[in-house]
């Protein structure tokens, strides 16, 4: 084989440099394949990721981060959307599911684990998405719904190969296997994505248009993926041996793949007008149009994207790709624009054409064909010399005089007109800016007087305003977009007026497109229910505004403020699609360019100053909040249409404290990173408008009722009379929680000092256990003041205890068990008090009295049972508190322990660098150390002994609450044990009641608490048969009382053997070298088979479980200790 350095070197078509998106060529920029015959050398193909990767690999392949995700993205993002729509939430649920099993195995560096992971998500979701749609009864027909089914599990199949692209591991293990992959996406997903957007596309607007919305979507990505890409998995090393070229190897797609793409642009949609409209192909002119449209304009964008190199293909000879261009463009074009006439100026516009025919066919032809020779002459650069100016500027000016015969200019004026195309040619043959204003005057008059002629007389309404006034607004409009490009071409110091001109023009198209969609119900002083303008003309427009910003930009026509002005204001157009508000556009622009200056003014990183100051943050965080505060009545309709009623005020300035901290984020995330109190008041903020959501308190009608809309719907009497009266509940106490737990995080945040100051941690803690008290007292316990008081102290205890515990201070450890012993004492007081309060209450009530004497003490005894239940779940959680607490501290002791001894085994090395260490940082460590109170060890032997006691009977209590709690809620439920006896893990080791409890027997209480839960249960329930319970169990089972407590009695000691080794096992963890384990496994066949309790059969089971449990873990211990010896 020849070397690549001894090849002649073939012409090669150029791509755009650009990854993400196309690049098209501006005026003053060379275009980047020349049409011309004689192409320049330089006319070749550039890398999309040469600026990523520029070190040359002497390996064929280079592995690398795949450098098309932009364009697959747009491609298969919607689509996935799309498909999850279809699915439902069967698909989002094992997605999700999925997903988050892939995102642990990744987190935890199981790459294998986390691919196979994500492709299981896939068919997982795929299998869903087969049950849960109906396609076929959608479709109403079995072959288009298993067409269908199969597109969408391809396009399932090629998410899963762009995700396969992402682990960079398959790319060093199976680079082949990769580079196949990424040839695989660009080959397909321009087939299957433009199908599934034309699908969506017509599910949404319907079925009239769906093949032009087809020849679009085919057209938007063949430019996307047929344009030859260089593959990211290629090396670029070849690329000198070419001077610069890139060998047809490197680029992504083959020609077989490349003329695929090119017939289906061609032809597909042809096809689907054809099968979808065969009946009716032929009826009219304008149906035989749409025939020739539908191939002859994807035919002039494939004309078009050969400048690109999209016929790389067909031939490498520029002269040959010249002449096909020219060609078969200039037939493409006669027919395309004489279809468009037929089927679009004389059916859509045929009431402005004032001419008589046939003269009337003639001048709008001429006028047509004309300007499209023009515009694609002067776009394939064929006007180059003078002969070639005299002809554009002449056609030019008889194009423009036709045209404004056609709309009935008046004769007398004509050389108006005229005179406009001449300097408009003059513009594009001379560059002159003088020529461009000229036609910018005169093309003004032209429209000016069109707008009067046709329009001005009318003396209706359009979307609540008089057509005169959007004549106006259209003029304006119209005069702005002329005078634009020619103010783009001013030098850069008159750069300002370019962006005041497309500032006004994006205020103007705003404004229209507001009234055109939010008021477009009315028409005529009336109400019409057709829609004027259309979602599709706002996303349009939205879109090539971006992209003009975008392109302005690039060529620094304009500033990064007028960037971000305009990106603000084109971004806030789509807000009318979601949110039926008439403000809705100026509001989410205002909200937008609050937010964005972060992300849009400050993102120079080349430069130091390109960080926000932080009085610049300040700033930018008081304008967020202004301006969420100014979008509240657009907040109040979101939540009001949300909720189908007026939300309440809590919920409103919930909402609009959490969308300030949300909005806050890129200030905080991109410019004080690393300032720790700006995260701290951030979190703060956000947790603040959470607790207002979930709360919802009460809030004073000033805070609120600035605004008409809002005062409007509150004194609005439908609420009433369509749900009724609703009695209101007092919900002021809900600002204690929300001041309580805002408190908790200030203190965890350290916004608020209490770990450095005593007396301020005693003031938090009585504030906190206070509030926490009093909202308890009024939300749960309305009886008696007595018993406020009560449940106030033991909050307070409880909040004393916990903060002092986590950060004692130097009497605090003598105090805090008397402490404990007091909230141990409130518990049986409290208990009993409630009892007797709740009965004197129910029985002082008159309703109560006039009862049945059986009904009024079964009602007593509901309401004691019931604020007693609430009163042990109140003390369960607060002793589970202190136990976790202590648990806490006594393992963060522990930990420090082990330092200390780490310590003193590096203490002779560590001596000749403390000789090094600064002064300043020594003292400074000294300092922090005597300031921050923390046990020691010597002080947990001295006074903190008192913690492991105290932690074990808070553990033990808390766990006897909760089962006397799942006895009154659940009746005893067997399931129960296995949740609750995991509360014992908090026990510690102690010299008074757990002696000889260490780290390694902490499993040891939960499986004795379950056993022995079992057993108790299990001899209750066969006493509570037998003696007390069913009557008639003896004809159930067939025998008398004796034989079936025998019976159960024996089964359930047969579970024995296996519950008491593996509780050995659990206490001791010595590894078993006989199999008498598994000797027990058959001793409890027979309780799961013929016992009659159920829970016998539990213990049955829960022994065969644990004996294979101990054996497993034996087996691990034996290899492990193999491996160490």
């Amino acid at each position: 084989m020849i070397p690549p350095e001894l090849q002649a070197r073939p012409f090669r078509p150029y791509i755009a440099s650009s990854v993400s998106a196309p690049s098209f060529s501006s005026l003053d920029n060379g275009r980047p394949y020349s049409p011309d015959p004689n192409p320049s050398p330089n006319s070749h193909f550039h890398s999309p990721s040469s600026s990523s990767s520029s070190t040359p690999s002497r390996s064929r392949f280079l592995p690398s981060s795949f450098a098309h995700n932009t364009r697959i993205a747009i491609a298969l993002v919607p689509c996935a959307a799309f498909l999850l729509d279809l699915g439902g939430a069967p698909v989002v649920a094992t997605l999700t599911l999925g997903l988050m099993v892939a995102y642990i195995l990744d987190s935890l560096s199981l790459k294998s684990g986390a691919f196979f992971g994500v492709w299981l998500s896939l068919i997982a979701a795929q299998i869903a998405f087969f049950f849960s749609s109906s396609l076929i009864t959608t479709f109403y027909s079995v072959p288009l719904g298993l067409l269908a089914a199969f597109l969408c599990a391809f396009v399932n199949f090629l998410i899963g190969v762009w995700a396969s692209l992402q682990f960079k591991w398959i790319q060093l293990e199976n680079p082949t296997i990769v580079l196949a992959l990424e040839r695989l996406l660009f080959a397909c997903v321009p087939f299957t994505s433009s199908a599934l957007f034309t699908w969506a596309t017509i599910s949404s607007v319907g079925m009239n248009n769906a093949s032009y919305y087809l020849m679009a979507f085919n057209c938007i990505f063949y430019w996307l993926f047929a344009i030859p890409r260089v593959s990211s998995f290629k090396s670029k090393r070849e690329a000198k041996y070419h001077g610069g070229e890139v060998p047809d190897d490197n680029f992504i797609l083959s020609p077989l793949e490349s003329c695929i793409h090119t017939l289906n642009l061609l032809f597909f949609p042809l096809v689907f007008h054809i099968a979808s409209h065969y009946s009716v192909i032929f009826s009219s002119a304008a149906s035989v149009c749409d025939l020739f449209l539908l191939f002859f304009i994807p035919f002039l964008f494939q004309l078009y994207a050969s400048t690109r190199g999209a016929l790389w293909w067909i031939t490498k000879n520029a002269h040959q790709i010249h002449s096909i261009r020219v060609v078969n463009g200039a037939f493409a074009l006669v027919v395309a624009v004489l279809c468009l006439e037929i089927r679009v100026v004389f059916h859509s516009f045929g009431r402005y054409i004032q001419v008589p025919p046939p003269l009337n066919y003639l001048l709008v032809t001429l006028t047509m064909l004309g300007g499209a020779a023009g515009a694609g002459a002067y776009a394939l650069g064929m006007i180059s010399d003078a002969f070639s100016s005299v002809a554009f500027t002449a056609l030019t000016v008889i194009v423009s005089a036709a045209g404004a015969i056609v709309v009935g200019f008046p004769i007398l004026f004509l050389p108006l007109p005229s005179v406009a195309g001449f300097y408009l040619a003059r513009f594009f043959t001379k560059k002159s800016l003088s020529s461009y204003f000229v036609f910018v005057v005169l093309g003004s008059l032209m429209v000016i007087w069109f707008v009067l002629h046709n329009f001005w007389d009318l003396n209706i309404w359009l979307a609540g305003m008089s057509l005169k006034s959007f004549c106006k607004l259209i003029v304006a409009s119209v005069i702005l977009a002329m005078a634009v490009p020619g103010l783009a071409f001013l030098p850069p110091k008159l750069h300002f007026l370019v962006e005041f001109g497309l500032i006004s023009h994006a205020l103007l198209l705003c404004h229209i497109e507001n009234r055109f969609f939010n008021y477009s119900g009315i028409y005529f002083y009336g109400l019409d229910d057709d829609v004027m303008y259309p979602s599709y003309m706002v996303i349009m427009t939205t879109f090539v505004g971006l992209a003009l910003v975008r392109r302005l930009s690039v060529d620094h026509r304009i500033g990064p403020k007028t960037v971000w002005i305009l990106t603000c204001l084109y971004s806030s157009k789509l807000a009318m699609l979601f949110i039926s508000s008439k403000s809705v556009v100026w509001v989410s622009a205002v909200l937008s360019l609050a937010v964005s200056p972060p992300l849009l003014l400050y993102k120079d990183k080349s430069r130091t100053a390109s960080k926000m100051k932080p009085w610049q943050g300040c700033v930018h965080a008081v304008v967020v909040a202004l301006s969420v505060w100014f979008c509240r009545e657009t907040i109040f309709e979101a939540l009001q249409w949300w909720n189908g009623r007026p939300p309440l005020d809590g919920l409103l300035l919930g909402f609009c404290i959490v969308l300030t901290g949300l909005a806050c984020v890129p200030i905080v995330a991109m410019h004080f990173s690393h300032v720790l109190s700006a995260k701290r008041c951030l979190v703060l903020v956000v947790a603040t408008g959470a607790l207002f959501i979930l709360m919802q308190p009460p809030i004073p009608l000033a805070w609120t009722y600035h605004s008409d809309i809002i005062k409007a719907a509150r004194q609005s009497s439908d609420d009433i009379s369509i749900y009724g009266f609703i009695a209101s509940k007092p919900t002021w106490p809900s600002w204690l929680l929300i001041v309580a737990i805002l408190l908790t995080l200030a203190a965890v945040t350290s916004i608020i000092p209490i770990k450095y100051m005593v007396e301020l941690r005693a003031l938090y803690s009585i504030a906190v256990g206070i509030a926490l008290g009093i909202y308890i007292s009024a939300e749960y316990f309305l009886q008696a003041a007595v018993l406020h008081a009560l449940i106030v102290v033991t909050m307070v205890c409880t909040s004393v205890f916990v903060v002092f515990t986590h950060f004692p201070s130097a009497s605090s450890t003598k105090l805090l068990p008397w402490v404990f012993a007091l909230l141990v004492a409130l518990f049986p007081v409290t208990y009993l008090l409630e009892g007797q309060v709740r009965i004197k209450s129910i029985l002082e009530d008159g309703r109560v009295a006039d009862m049945v004497e059986e009904d009024r003490k079964l009602t007593t005894l509901l309401a004691v049972e019931g604020a007693r239940t609430s009163l042990l779940g109140l003390y369960a959680a607060i002793f589970m508190l202190i136990a976790l607490e202590i648990k806490f501290e006594l393992a963060s002791l522990m930990r420090e322990k082990a330092l200390e001894r780490g310590g003193i085994r590096h203490s002779q090395s560590s001596q000749s660098s403390s000789a090094s260490f600064a002064p300043r940082m020594r003292f400074m460590q000294q300092r922090r150390v005597s300031t921050v109170p923390a046990f020691t060890i010597k002080r947990m032997a001295a006074e903190g002994a008192w913690m492991p006691a105290v932690g074990n009977v808070a553990t033990i209590m808390c766990f006897a609450i909760c089962l006397i709690l799942n006895v009154n809620l659940t009746g005893g439920s067997n399931q129960a044990i296995f949740l609750l006896a995991p509360i014992l893990l908090l026990l510690n080791q102690d010299t008074d009641f757990v002696a000889g409890f260490g780290d390694k027997q902490r499993y040891f209480p939960v499986a004795v608490a379950i056993s022995a839960y079992l057993v108790l249960t299990a001899l209750y329930s066969m006493w509570e048969d037998v003696w007390h319970g069913n009557t008639g169990w003896g004809i159930d089972i067939g025998g008398p009382d004796w034989f079936f407590a025998v019976k159960n009695l024996a089964l359930l000691i047969l579970t024995f053997p296996s519950h008491i080794l593996f509780n050995r096992f659990v206490w001791s963890y010595t590894k078993q070298t006989d199999s008498t384990p598994l000797i027990t496994v058959p001793l409890n066949l027979p309780s799961i088979i013929i016992s009659d309790v159920i829970k016998i059969k539990i213990l049955g089971i829960l022994g065969i479980i644990y004996t294979i449990a101990q054996t497993i873990i034996s087996r691990q211990q034996y290899i492990s200790g193999m491996k160490y010896i």
